[in-house]
């Protein structure tokens, strides 16, 4: 994975709350190979009327966040199923980062597995962001994970991530890489479980 350190990006306003996973991606479209990109059903019956057209007045087709790597909602985002195509569909999209005051559990494990990060933003500071008009504007926000803060204009909040999740973002890691990190340490359990189990061990 491509580490996260510090993203300054335009981001889009959503502003709702309770965004399932279904409505990140409808499960008919998770037949479609990776290979060919998840980006286009991000939101799909949100984003689109029944006859396919685009719904001009929904915020992702906003010309303004045509380049937003960063996503703004409120409470509970990614909840519902457990589908990793939920975290596909948005990192296919462009985006690297969710902010928002909460996030379904699997959701946020999918995530870090796939280089996403979903920051947990206090729900005032949220709504700051929401209402920013530079955010509304599509200028640039930062996101800077090691001081964990998000910046917009002369506005700066903190943002709350797992000590162990932000150590893999910053390393670009997912699970094996995290277990690697540890590999002197299991070694030396290993000698010293030897040492004293020998019996475990008769091959050797």
């Amino acid at each position: 994975m491509v580490p996260f350190t510090i993203l300054t990006a335009p981001a889009c306003p959503l502003g709702l709350e309770n965004v399932d996973t279904d409505q990140l991606i409808p499960a008919r479209f998770m037949q479609t190979p990776r290979a060919q990109g998840y980006g286009g059903f991000l939101l799909h019956d949100l984003r689109r009327t029944e006859s396919g057209s685009m719904r001009v007045e929904f915020v992702l087709n906003d010309p303004r966040y045509a380049a937003a790597a960063v996503m703004i909602a409120r409470n509970n985002f990614g909840c519902g199923s457990s589908r990793e195509a939920a975290v596909y569909v948005l990192a296919d999209a462009g985006f690297r980062c969710v902010l928002a005051p909460g996030f379904g559990d699997i959701f946020t494990s999918n995530a870090i597995q796939n280089g996403l990060l979903p920051a947990r933003v206090a729900a005032c500071d949220i709504e700051s962001l929401l209402h920013d008009p530079s955010v509304l504007a599509g200028a640039p926000i930062t996101i800077d994970l090691m001081e964990q803060s998000v910046s917009s204009g002369d506005k700066t909040f903190a943002f709350d991530l797992r000590a162990d999740f932000r150590q893999r973002l910053l390393n670009g890691w997912d699970t094996v890489d995290m277990t690697r990190s540890y590999a002197k340490d299991i070694e030396a359990f290993l000698v010293r479980d030897l040492a004293a189990r020998p019996w475990r061990d008769p091959v050797r």
